[in-house]
């Protein structure tokens, strides 16, 4: 009888043990967000702007891994499969047009700045000095080569077809007076190649690591305005994560004062914020 007891006791702590002792609680929010928020950044601006924001988020018990990448493929592509919690190097209609050809799940969370698209010339001072014939490239990918294509449209130089929008290519340009000669190329290419064209339309970030790393001195002959300007630069999450505690911690972060403040200070009107 004894015997029997002692099996029964047995299998019963067994059973608690099990039920109990050997099941780990499911993690807190909290203990999920002690795990560092991947960020995939360009290096100039963002990056340096989300270190900023990283520091304003770790007052509210986040903590922020920078992870930088030079191009506008990989950045999303990482996102995408899980590699980054979320990105800031693009504005939304590149966003859109990527995420929507590829058929990935990513959205906008927020806006944090704007990068004006900008004619750069390392041969002229001014637009009025741009030769017949001048040799221009453009950024390749297709929502910065429309913007591009819009800027000189507004300059004058260049006339689209009657309702081009954000979709504008080269084969949109039925008139070129000036007869500019006017070639794609990728967009991180075109600050090492500038002195050999005659002017290229080239964006923000690459202008700025460029001038930081080449010590371009080039002249600004045609900027966007930044009045109702639908290109800033955005917070992009996965869909689903899109009201995870730490990504509405970031946004917040990345539209603070202390952000504010410091692109008004660094980059002299290159860089505007957008929030």
């Amino acid at each position: 009888m004894r015997t029997s007891f002692r099996i029964l006791s047995t299998a019963l702590l067994f059973l608690a043990t099990s039920l109990f002792g050997g099941c780990k609680p499911a993690p807190s929010e909290s203990a999920r967000a002690s795990r560092p928020l991947k960020v995939g950044v360009n290096p100039v601006p963002h990056g340096d702007i989300l270190r900023v924001a990283a520091k304003v988020a770790e007052r509210d018990g986040l903590r922020v891994e920078v992870v930088e990448f030079t191009d506008y493929i990989q950045p999303n592509l990482a996102l995408a499969e899980g590699q980054l919690d979320a990105n800031y190097f693009q504005h939304e209609p590149y966003l859109e047009r990527f995420a929507g050809e590829r058929h990935l799940a990513l959205k906008s969370v927020g806006a944090v700045h704007l990068e004006p698209l900008a004619l750069y010339s390392l041969r002229y001072r001014q637009l009025a000095e741009l030769p017949t014939g001048a040799k221009l490239t453009l950024p390749a990918d297709p929502s910065n080569a429309a913007r591009a294509l819009h800027l000189l449209a507004k300059q004058g130089l260049l006339t689209l077809r009657e309702g081009t929008g954000a979709g504008a290519t080269l084969q949109d340009v039925v008139g070129n007076p000036r007869k500019l000669d006017l070639k794609e190329i990728d967009a991180e290419q075109q600050p090492r190649t500038l002195e050999d064209v005659d002017g290229a339309i080239i964006n923000g970030n690459y202008f700025l690591e460029a001038q930081k790393q080449l010590h371009l001195d080039a002249h600004v002959l045609a900027s966007e305005s930044a009045a109702r300007n639908p290109y800033a630069n955005v917070l992009a999450v996965r869909t689903r994560d899109e009201s995870r505690p730490e990504i509405r911690a970031l946004v917040k972060a990345l539209q603070s004062d202390e952000v504010r403040r410091y692109i008004d200070s660094t980059y002299g009107g290159a860089v505007i914020p957008a929030f």
